[in-house]
């Protein structure tokens, strides 16, 4: 099954980009693409090695695992969330993020649908709209944050 990609222009050097995509996840990611809603959403980062959220009562769920962590250039995380919902409780059994950052622009591939089975396709699809819309609230918010 083929990769799936995304992008979105930045202004600002790929330092602070991969600062802001890291440190401040939790403020550009669209809710509403969250276990817990957003209404009842109480945080999502990025905290020891894992992607996380975190949702009523303080339940936590993870969202994955970083794989590669080069400052400045490049993050990879593990996807842990099925196509039903469902965590993927080994990385191993998970796709796939490549997040890459050149000084113009955020980069996304997602890779290795084919390890969510036979819902993979129809997966993918879903984040052929998921992608683009998350790096554009990114992208906004990061031009804010640095205007500011």
């Amino acid at each position: 099954m083929r990769e799936l990609t995304a992008r979105a222009e930045l202004t600002m050097p790929s330092a602070v980009a991969f600062e802001i995509f890291t440190d401040e996840f939790g403020r550009w990611w669209p809710p509403e693409f969250s276990w817990s809603g957003a209404e009842l959403l109480t945080d999502i980062g990025i905290l020891d090695g894992v992607l996380y959220e975190l949702g009523p009562h303080g339940m936590q769920w993870d969202w994955g695992r970083v794989l590669a962590w080069e400052p400045g250039r490049r993050l990879v995380f593990s996807w842990q969330i099925g196509p039903d919902r469902v965590p993927v409780p080994r990385a191993e059994d998970a796709s796939e993020v490549e997040v890459t950052f050149d000084g113009s622009a955020v980069h996304v591939v997602h890779r290795g649908w084919e390890r969510h089975g036979d819902a993979g396709e129809e997966y993918r699809k879903n984040f052929a709209e998921v992608w683009p819309y998350a790096l554009g609230r990114f992208a906004d918010y990061a031009r804010l944050r640095t205007s500011a």
